[in-house]
């Protein structure tokens, strides 16, 4: 039997991520000079997939506008999970777009077509000896303390542990996962906790009847939780070569479409995206991505940042280790000179991460505006000529020194 359709759950906002996803869900935000989700969904198709149920939620406009009923091919449905109560909520809101086997897989991470294509045929491989009520992809790293550990009998899952905050553990669930309809009846029993429904706590319930396989698999994953993931998620495609654009040199991409100055340098890794402009005498890369239509003024460094669409970044600024959203506005001079520094992400303090600046959509800094290592800006935000700027700013507010 082959697994020809998949769910993709987007529906969560992706709060660690915040102020960035204050105006878009998790899966929207850019890696290189796309979305995560279109990473996700190529993966899919590579794999074989040809029907995609996306089920969404928060700014779910943001999806639907984006990709709307196909992408590359394969038929693309909504279902829409209204109130975000968990993962395994979202994976049974699309119980009635289902009809046979399936893969399912988390839309706010990067994995290659290879991870989802192993569990496709591990699991399918095993129908002619009854195969187990769902498979998972499981990828070993150095440090899983953050994500959910796997323990393996073999290629039976025999433990989930989430967040373990141990360094015994070195293999990782990839929330890449094949099921057949029995699931739903599963999570459809899983007790909820506070009114949510967690997908790992159906799996739990699975693994101790011994019904959950392992797939051990060497593609790759990246994963963006806190926005400083964002930079290395950038980087990791960008050495991989997964960019759409045209390649002008090595590891240099240039869309159709962008100017980029004689004078001006680009370093590679680094891609510019369509419509662009880089002036004269600026440098831009190493791990660069320049999303569409954003400028760089003349004699401007740009260095291991990720600037999305329409942002325009005034000359003789320096921007290092920066993450910007949406119609961002940097004046002349602007400075944020890379991490590390400490973040707080909701009530936790994060120290000497790799972050010079988050800037959400909409940021507006005048001239010689300065950024301490680990400021966050919320959208709106307007930051007055010379001053400098440290910590969590509050969308639409005002900066003057």
């Amino acid at each position: 039997m082959t697994v020809r359709s998949a769910v993709v759950l987007a529906a969560g906002e992706g709060a660690r991520l915040r102020p960035l996803t204050r105006n878009r869900p998790k899966p929207m935000l850019p890696a290189t000079t796309r979305p995560v989700l279109s990473y996700v969904l190529d993966a899919l198709v590579e794999a074989g997939v040809e029907e995609v149920t996306l089920v969404v939620g928060y700014r779910r406009d943001r999806v639907q506008d984006h990709f709307g009923d196909e992408h590359r091919g394969a038929s693309i449905s909504y279902v829409v999970q209204d109130a975000q109560l968990g993962s395994g909520h979202a994976l049974l809101t699309a119980r009635a777009a289902v009809d046979g086997p399936f893969l399912a897989v988390n839309g706010d991470q990067v994995v290659a077509p290879e991870v989802v294509a192993d569990v496709r045929e591990a699991f399918g491989d095993g129908v002619a000896d009854g195969h187990p009520t769902a498979a998972l992809a499981v990828v070993e790293r150095a440090d899983v303390s953050e994500y959910g550990a796997v323990v393996l009998n073999d290629d039976r899952v025999t433990e989930l542990v989430e967040k373990p905050g141990s360094d015994r553990y070195s293999l990782l669930n990839a929330g890449v996962y094949a099921f057949d309809e029995g699931i739903f009846d599963a999570l459809d029993s899983t007790p909820r906790v506070d009114g949510e429904l967690a997908l790992t706590d159906t799996l739990r319930r699975l693994v101790a009847a011994g019904r959950v396989q392992g797939v051990r698999t060497s593609g790759s994953w990246v994963d963006a939780t806190r926005p400083w993931d964002l930079l290395s998620v950038s980087h990791e495609l960008l050495v991989a070569g997964c960019v759409d654009e045209p390649e002008r040199d090595e590891r240099v991409w240039v869309a159709d479409g962008a100017d980029v100055h004689e004078s001006a340098t680009l370093r590679p890794p680094v891609v510019v995206g369509a419509d662009c402009t880089v002036a004269a005498g600026a440098v831009v890369g190493p791990d660069v991505a320049l999303g569409r239509n954003v400028t760089v003024g003349a004699n401007a460094v740009v260095e291991a940042s990720v600037l999305d669409d329409d942002t325009r970044v005034g000359p003789n600024a320096t921007l290092v280790d920066c993450v910007t959203g949406q119609g961002v506005r940097l004046g002349a001079g602007a400075t944020v000179p890379g991490g590390p520094g400490d973040v707080r992400v909701d009530d936790v303090v994060h120290e000497d991460e790799r972050l010079g600046a988050l800037l959400a959509d909409r940021v507006r800094a005048a001239g010689d505006a300065s950024f301490a290592p680990g400021t966050l800006v919320g959208p709106g935000t307007t930051i007055a000529a010379g001053a400098s700027v440290s910590g969590t700013v509050a969308e639409q507010a005002t900066v003057v020194r």
